[in-house]
This record gives structure tokens, C-alpha cells and sequence, in this order.
């Protein structure tokens, strides 16, 4: 027998997305900022209504990869963060995290909006939104926008797909957990049907809904790993089905695995290779599991996160995600060795509108790829280039990785800054570290304080320590104590 909260609550929501993840309690507060967690304002217009929680390693250079996780129903970032694993990788291998987070606002069991077109599709709500933190992310962490990937549980797995399908050119790669195929489901009404079993369509049928959702591109297309227990009665392991028939379908390879094994907790893997050899799609089938993100709590190397409410002890997914994903430095995402990242990056030179950037040549390349604060602006044959159009006084991130004759591009280059020149006359500001970071001149990480821009540490996140910021050009701040003249 319910508690009469359940009564009440399941006849208020007997039509929604479930998903079964129902904790103890069911009113879902905002996640605190846990340890390294900390709460991030201010990162766009924010159309779906979210909060968005970060976790950044100290010390993580610029250019990192990026992973956005997002939690189930009845959950929060902060349950995610505890008890998924990410932050041990996320230490261990040099990555940044967002945790975005949906509360009982947006849907009354705190479940992001897989069912819900005005939430799911590209530009629109929660979607957009999450591409917000993205965008704010690699602005200002300096992520690299080559290497941003999204997983999710159950609902979060759901939105995890259709995030795939509605922005292929942001994301290189997923992992759906217990989760649905992309766009299962464009009503509230019928997202049920998709939990226990979604429509027998053909994987061509499928593959039409992820290139539905961002009609005219082309690729390349996210590589995708995808997680289910066999004794899941909250989403039947037909979603999983559906999502490889999905994914190998877009992919272009077929339904036959190239290959299988076994791994720890009972766990099937399959893998299926696009034509270049390399893994795109793969599944993890774990024997006798429920509902939930499998985890493997220890301290071993594949080991990761703590056993929990829907955070079943079979296998360390996260692990094994990250390694599909080339995040351990083992290459391509699924096995396979990249091209070098150039070396000697240099601007040689800026104006108002223009700047200009050289490299030393990597052998094998057959041409680079050259990014502007993350996002792909040209690709070269040669070793410069000089990008165009530019506002004055603005500082642009650039970035260069060379590319094969398979079209497969290396490891990103180090960060390099250019200023273009002109724009408006310097501003000074004198105040403490923690002044400077509530007015968005300088961020905290680790308890420390470095300045936007030029990532200057200015040391403890107190009221104690004051500085000097110059800011020339806009949003970017370096620290002049010694002096400062506008």
C-alpha cells in the first residue's frame, strides 16, 4: 500500500514520464555545491529553466574535454556527481563536467523533458539550455568543442539521445543508460508506451527520427555507447534494441555486431565498427540488472562510484564510457591511434578584423582544422591561415589539430589568445577576490581565483585579498597591481 503522499502524488502524475526513479521522498531540492561542485550562474538566457553544477579538476589546463551527465528522475546534479564516478575520471584523466539539473518546476518527479518537443529539440527549452552550458563551458574553461560528450540515466538517458540527434555538431559522442532512442516519444501521452516498449519500427525508421531532428546535416555523427540491465521493468531492454537499430542505422553499418565480448558484472559488449575499422555504436547488456547506472565501487583502475538508489553495483559504466570515448589518451573515441597535435602554434600577427596563425607541419597530415573559441572556422592544406571578419578588441581562442586522409582529425593543439586590436579604452577595477568573482571579472576553482581571460591566479577565494583588474578588451582581465591606466 502507498503512503498517501505516493496516492496523491502517482494520481497527479499518472500521465508523465516516471521512469520509476522515485526516491524515498519525493520532493527534489536544488543540489549544493559538495566538494568540488559548485554552482554556476549567469551561463545564458536559459530557455528551459534549469541550474547548471560543475565540477572542474585544479589545475585543468584549457582545451580539455568536456562531459555534460545528466541525472534521472526524483534526482539531483549533486546525487549524480556523488555517486556516478565522473569525478574520479574526471581527476584521474584531465576532463571538466557539467551536472545540469531539472527540478520539480519543470516536472513534478524532477525529470528532464525526453517526451516534451518544446523541450527536447534543438534551440527549444531544456535543450538549448543545456547547449548553453556548453557554449558556456568552452568560453570560459577553454573546453575543447571538438571533445564534448553527454550521458544520462533513464530520463537524463533520454534526453541524452534526442541531445545527440538535435546537436550532432556539438556533441562527439554519448551514452545512454536505461535510457529511451532518440525523439521515442513527442507527447507527454506517449512516453509510457516508450518505457515498456517502444514502436517496432525498422532501425531505417529510427535513423529518420535522429536526422529529423537537425534536418540538413551531414555529419560527422556521434559515437554512442549504450547501457541496459536485462531485468529492467522500467524501461524494457527493447529501448536498448531500438537505440542500436537508431544509432547503427545513422552510422550507415548494419545490425551485426563486428564483435563481442564479456566484461566484469555480467556484462555483453558489443561492438559495431563504422568503414573505417573504428568503433561507432556499442552496447553493454548487463545480465540480471534493474533500473539504474551501473557503477563498480572500489579503488581498482575500472572501478568508479558508490553503490545507491539506482546506482546498481555490476560495473564501473563510467569507465568504460570514458574509454569508448578516447578520454583515457587512448585515441580515436573507441580505440584506434589519432595524428599528433601541431606543434608551435603562434599568432603572427592581428588588426582589427583579422588574425593571423602559423603551425609546424605533422606528417601524415592531409589537411588541419583550424577552431575559434571551439567551434571548427576552416581547414587549411597548409601550415597558416589568417581567420577574418573578427570584432576589434575582442579576444578569440584559437585551436588546430591536424587531419588524416580518412577525414579523422588529431589530437587538439595547445591554446593560443589573439587580441585583435582597437576596441574600447581600459577599465580598472580595484576590489577583494570574492568582489571580483560576484561581478563576474574573475571565476573560483579549488578555492582559488583566476582572473577571466587571462586565467591569472590571484590567489584564496576570500574578502581578504584584494587586486587590481585591467580589463582590455572586453571580458578579458589580467591583474595590475603596479598600476592600471585606462
Amino acid at each position: 500500500m502507498r503512503p498517501p503522499i505516493l496516492r496523491r502524488l502517482f494520481r497527479r502524475v499518472a500521465s508523465t514520464a516516471v521512469l520509476g526513479l522515485l526516491a524515498a521522498t519525493l520532493t527534489t531540492t536544488p543540489a549544493t555545491a559538495a566538494g568540488g561542485l559548485q554552482q554556476v550562474t549567469g551561463f545564458g538566457s536559459n530557455p528551459g529553466n534549469l541550474q547548471m553544477y560543475e565540477y572542474t579538476p585544479a589545475g585543468l589546463p584549457a582545451n580539455a574535454p568536456l562531459v555534460v551527465a545528466l541525472h534521472g528522475c526524483a534526482q539531483t546534479a549533486d546525487a549524480y556527481y556523488t555517486n556516478s564516478g565522473w569525478p574520479k575520471f574526471a581527476d584521474q584523466w584531465g576532463f571538466d563536467v557539467v551536472f545540469p539539473q531539472t527540478t520539480s518546476a519543470n516536472n513534478a518527479l524532477s525529470c528532464f523533458g525526453w517526451f516534451d518537443a518544446s523541450e527536447d529539440s534543438r534551440g527549444k527549452g531544456e535543450a538549448a539550455s543545456i547547449a548553453q552550458m556548453v557554449e558556456h563551458a568552452k568560453q570560459s574553461r577553454g573546453s575543447d568543442g571538438q571533445r564534448v560528450y553527454v550521458t544520462g540515466l533513464s530520463a537524463g538517458g533520454g534526453m541524452a539521445a534526442d541531445l545527440l540527434a538535435a546537436y550532432p555538431d556539438v556533441f562527439a559522442g554519448g551514452a545512454v543508460a536505461s535510457g529511451l532512442p532518440a525523439q521515442c516519444a513527442t507527447s507527454q501521452a506517449a512516453a509510457s508506451g516508450c518505457q515498456t516498449g517502444p514502436q517496432k519500427l525498422t532501425p531505417a525508421q529510427w535513423g529518420d527520427k535522429v536526422r529529423g531532428a537537425y534536418p540538413g546535416y551531414g555529419g560527422p555523427w556521434p559515437r554512442v555507447a549504450i547501457w541496459q540491465g536485462t531485468a529492467d521493468y522500467t524501461v524494457y531492454p527493447a529501448n536498448a534494441t531500438a537505440l542500436r537499430d537508431q544509432w547503427t542505422d545513422v552510422w550507415g553499418i548494419g545490425q551485426t555486431p563486428s564483435s563481442t565480448d564479456t566484461l566484469p558484472g555480467n556484462t555483453a559488449r558489443a561492438v559495431y565498427n563504422d568503414s573505417a575499422g573504428r568503433p561507432a555504436v556499442e552496447t553493454y547488456t548487463v545480465s540480471g540488472m534493474g533500473h539504474g547506472l551501473p557503477v563498480g565501487p572500489g579503488t581498482g583502475a575500472e572501478q568508479c562510484g558508490t553503490a545507491a538508489a539506482y546506482f546498481l553495483n555490476t560495473i564501473c559504466s563510467t569507465y568504460y564510457t570514458g574509454v569508448f570515448w578516447g578520454l583515457d589518451g587512448g585515441g580515436t573515441p573507441g580505440g584506434g591511434d589519432r595524428l599528433p597535435a601541431p606543434a608551435g602554434v603562434t599568432v603572427t600577427g592581428v588588426t582589427d578584423t583579422t588574425a593571423a596563425l602559423s603551425w609546424s607541419a605533422v606528417e601524415g597530415a592531409a589537411s588541419y582544422a583550424v577552431f575559434r573559441n571551439g567551434t571548427k572556422v576552416a581547414s587549411p592544406a597548409g601550415t597558416a591561415y589568417t581567420d577574418t571578419g573578427l570584432t576589434a578588441g575582442t579576444t578569440y581562442r584559437y585551436t588546430v589539430a591536424a587531419v588524416d586522409g580518412s577525414g579523422t582529425a588529431g589530437t587538439t593543439s595547445a591554446q593560443v589568445t589573439a587580441v585583435t586590436t582597437g576596441g574600447a579604452t581600459a577599465r580598472c577595477f580595484t576590489a577583494t577576490n570574492y568582489a571580483h568573482v560576484a561581478a563576474g571579472r574573475a571565476r573560483t576553482t579549488g578555492g582559488y581565483v583566476y582572473a577571466n581571460g587571462s586565467e591569472a591566479n590571484m590567489g584564496l577565494y576570500n574578502v581578504f585579498v584584494t587586486h587590481t583588474l585591467k580589463e582590455s578588451p572586453a571580458g578579458y582581465f589580467v591583474i595590475a597591481d603596479s598600476g592600471c591606466t585606462g
